[in-house]
């Protein structure tokens, strides 16, 4: 589920490798702009402080949500925290009236920074849940460091995982459970890309869960 996918060292306003450039107006996330300006007025959130909670410039902020700019997955999840709301919604994905099961084929992917979304869980969850596409080199600058919990599963290619100062380098089949308060890069280590499982959740468990890296 580098933050993507706020607070992150260094800075994830800096648009990852791939990204659009400033102006460009992207062609994917049709909805996110204005969900964003929703979520935000309806918090009762000036531009200024909300964009300082998610730790980005107001004018960045306000390139998100005209569109002129495409958030990168932990853009994503920090602005969800502040909004009090979950990723999916901010991709536009609406509660399929309460059904546990996700049809294949039944939702169309989403595209940003590069990578492409898969929503493979219902929204409004505590744990959000996602199939990513990641191209090799999309991102894989950005530093990611927010609160809860991340689990990756790796399907197809190799991931390129960085957590604090340890880097692994993950295969299909391979997993990794880590605490994201931890510094963290993820990026495919293979020209052809990534696929995998992703799940992140604001719950902490205690500390004696976290392995320390």
């Amino acid at each position: 589920m580098q933050s993507p996918p706020g607070g992150h060292p260094p800075d994830p306003r800096a648009t990852a490798p791939g990204g659009p450039a400033a102006g460009e107006a992207p062609d994917a996330l049709p909805d996110v702009a204005p969900k964003l300006r929703e979520l935000r007025r309806r918090r009762g959130l000036t531009l200024e402080a909300a964009a300082h909670r998610a730790g980005l410039s107001p004018a960045h902020l306000s390139r998100l949500e005209t569109g002129r700019r495409q958030p990168s997955l932990p853009m994503l999840l920090a602005l969800a925290r502040i909004y009090g709301t979950t990723v999916a919604e901010l991709l536009g994905e609406s509660a399929p009236e309460h059904d546990p099961v996700v049809r294949a084929g039944s939702r169309e992917p989403s595209q940003a920074d590069g990578w492409t979304y898969h929503q493979v869980g219902s929204p409004g969850r505590a744990m959000q849940t996602l199939r990513l596409i990641v191209p090799y080199g999309a991102q894989g600058e950005l530093v990611r460091q927010h609160p809860g919990e991340e689990w990756l599963y790796v399907l197809d290619g190799r991931v390129r995982l960085g957590l604090g100062d340890t880097v692994h380098e993950l295969g299909p089949g391979d997993s990794a459970h880590y605490d994201s308060l931890t510094p963290h890069r993820i990026a495919a280590a293979t020209r052809d890309g990534a696929e995998m499982l992703f799940v992140h959740t604001l719950l902490q468990s205690p500390d004696i869960f976290h392995p320390h890296f």
